[in-house]
Parts: structure tokens; C-alpha cells; sequence
């Protein structure tokens, strides 16, 4: 999430690749969008993101899946502010193939530097699970809490991002998921950056007794187009 005075951020990454040999093909298709949005006094916040991912070959699904998620924020204090979000996802290779949920809560803005910005959420969030093979469907209450903390280096424009969320059951903490994401993005000019992100995801829960867990690194360019920047409100 963009915290300074620019009022809209889009940022886009695709990536396509297919190979054939001797009839055995292999595609691979991945696409990453980010847009935001400000009020003309700064205080509002609307945030999409959304990515798809598929590898395909004549015989096998390698990777199939989709991530949709829409959060506002509005500013309280330079401290404190509110957040709500829905959200939709889908895996096929995963245990729990899809999940919805939508949710509400505080973030709280710890350290404010123009080096380094650092920020914790807490949040209540209302989720349906599904799994294709089965049919079964689950509703469950979760806690969703994160820590975010974004460096930038003056001289090199260079900017790393780790987040971390922790989103157990109100009522059995062993029931949890975890979710990290670093970004490192360097600017080749106003509009491109060199970006690589690395992200784990972890879920303590499968009806088959095994645990979920995936892990993806990406390298690439990503577009990025800003509008014109605002004072800050006082």
C-alpha cells in the first residue's frame, strides 16, 4: 500500500512462455495487477490486487491459480486507521482449493521514517472454505493479524518489503495460516522496475491429516504509473 501524497498507483506484471518438444508442450502463463487509489485529502484508501498463474503441459496441471483481493483503508490519526476487505483465491493443487472471506479491522503505523515505514494490523475476518474433491464446505471465525515493514535506500531507489500474517481460529489456535511475502523492487527508470518477490504460504489444516504449504520466487519487470502527486492533508 502506497502511504506518501500520490493519489493513483497501477502497477502491472505478465509473463508468457510456451515451449514444444517432440508434441510435449509446456505454457506458462502469469499475471500481477496492483491499483490504488486515493481521496483528494489523502485520509481514504482503495486497494485491488489481483494475480493468475497456470503451467500446462498435454497431460498435467502444474500450477492453476487465481488471487482477487479488494481492502479500503481510512486514515483516524497519524497513528491509527481502519480496514475493511473481501478477498477471493483458488489453488487446484492445494488441499482447500478455494476461499472467500471478508473482514474488518485496525492498522496501527509504528515507525514513520522517510527510510522506513513499519506497520501492525489486527483484524476479525469471516472465511468459506471449499474443497473440490470432496464437496465439503467450511465457515470459520479468524483472527488476522500482520506485521509490514518497507525500507528505502535514498541513493539507489531501492525498495524491500517483508509482510507476515498470522491468522489462527478464534477457537482453536492450531488451526492456523501463515502467509509471508518479500519484495525487492529497484527502478530502472520512472515507469520499470526490477522486481523479485518470494512468497511462503503455510496452512496447518487438511482433512487428510497433511498440512498445505507453497512457496513461489518470480523475477521480472514490473510497470508502474503514477498520478500526479499532492500536498498531505494536515
Amino acid at each position: 500500500m502506497q502511504v506518501d501524497s500520490v493519489r493513483f498507483v497501477l502497477k502491472s506484471d505478465l509473463l508468457f512462455d510456451y515451449s514444444n518438444n517432440n508434441g510435449d508442450y509446456l505454457s506458462q502463463f502469469t499475471g500481477n495487477i496492483s491499483t490504488q487509489l486515493k481521496s483528494k485529502d489523502l485520509k481514504r484508501i482503495y486497494m485491488f490486487l489481483g494475480s493468475y498463474n497456470t503451467e500446462r503441459s498435454k497431460d498435467q496441471d502444474f500450477q492453476n491459480s487465481w488471487f482477487l483481493h479488494f481492502r479500503y483503508n481510512q486514515k483516524l490519526s497519524d497513528l491509527f486507521r481502519i480496514e475493511a476487505f473481501i478477498q477471493d483465491q483458488y489453488n487446484a493443487l492445494l488441499t482447500i482449493n478455494k476461499r472467500m472471506l471478508v473482514g474488518a479491522g485496525l492498522r496501527f503505523k509504528f515507525v514513520s521514517t522517510p527510510s522506513v515505514k513499519a506497520y501492525f494490523g489486527n483484524a476479525y475476518m469471516y472465511e468459506r472454505e471449499k474443497l473440490d474433491a470432496t464437496g465439503q464446505e467450511f465457515y470459520n471465525h479468524r483472527n488476522s493479524s500482520y506485521v509490514s515493514v518497507s525500507l528505502t535506500f535514498s541513493e539507489s531507489k531501492l525498495n524491500l518489503t517483508n509482510t507476515v500474517y498470522f491468522q489462527p481460529k478464534y477457537n482453536d489456535i492450531g488451526n492456523h495460516r501463515i502467509f509471508e511475502q518479500l519484495q525487492a523492487e529497484f527502478p530502472i527508470n520512472n515507469t520499470v522496475s526490477f522486481t523479485t518477490r518470494f512468497t511462503y504460504f503455510y496452512n496447518s489444516f487438511s482433512v487428510n491429516s497433511e498440512n498445505d504449504y507453497s512457496t513461489d520466487l518470480s523475477l521480472g519487470l514490473t510497470f508502474n504509473i503514477q498520478g500526479k502527486q499532492q500536498k498531505k492533508s494536515p
